[in-house]
């Protein structure tokens, strides 16, 4: 499939061809679902922790006889029960982290890739050319770009100039496309690659089978 190529004025300056395993597959609505809940899982540190009644510093004393008293039965004041004692089914540390086959990140990456691409939401920049940092710049950019909601700027590499007039727009983050993820590229409206970015994603992503592809109609 053919993507139109912009400069950062806004104009369009060619069209350039994409690799159909990348960009033009199936969407798989269970695969990309499992992916994101499986990362999503992943960046939870599992720290949460709290005390039980056995945890709870304090005497186990029984507070007073157990009849005659008009109250109800009372253990220790370490019961959950009262102020200052144990917590009943409360968090404690453990590790959330799942393991998601390397096939299935892969396909579930270009699913949402091929998504941004059919809906328009991906636009390719031929290169960005800023020779110093400049939120200014980086606005008019978006701006002649079309760009008026949250967008994730992938670059072939980190690109410091880049990164440092984008840090400061609000829903705006930039990646290298190494690392591009489903729940980032999900997060934000708008795909925005520039041409060499493009170009390493089929590289990195587009040697997939041709049943990997056809699998994700399923």
């Amino acid at each position: 499939m053919q993507i139109p190529v912009f400069n950062i004025s806004g104009e369009e300056v060619r069209k350039i061809e994409v690799s159909d395993a990348v960009f033009a597959v199936p969407f798989n609505e269970a695969i990309v679902h499992q992916v994101m809940v499986g990362q999503l899982a992943n960046a939870r540190q599992g720290t949460s922790s709290t005390k039980t009644r056995g945890d709870v510093r304090g005497s186990t004393r029984k507070l007073y006889r157990q009849k005659g008293t008009g109250y109800a039965r009372a253990g220790s004041k370490k019961s959950p029960l009262r102020i200052g004692g144990g917590i009943t089914f409360g968090p404690h540390p453990r590790n959330y982290r799942q393991e998601l086959p390397r096939k299935m990140r892969q396909l579930a990456l270009r699913c949402v890739l091929s998504a941004k691409a059919a809906d328009g939401e991906l636009k390719v920049l031929e290169e960005w050319d800023f020779s110093e940092p400049k939120t200014r710049k980086m606005i008019e950019a978006l701006k002649a770009l079309g760009i008026d909601s949250s967008a994730l700027i992938v670059t072939p590499e980190p690109n410091e100039n880049v990164i440092k007039s984008a840090r400061n727009l609000k829903n705006i983050k930039t990646l290298p496309a190494n690392v591009m993820n489903v729940n980032e590229i999900l997060s934000h409206k708008n795909l925005l690659m520039t041409e060499a970015a493009v170009r390493m994603a089929e590289r990195l992503w587009g040697n997939g089978s041709t049943q990997e592809v056809k699998d994700a109609s399923v």
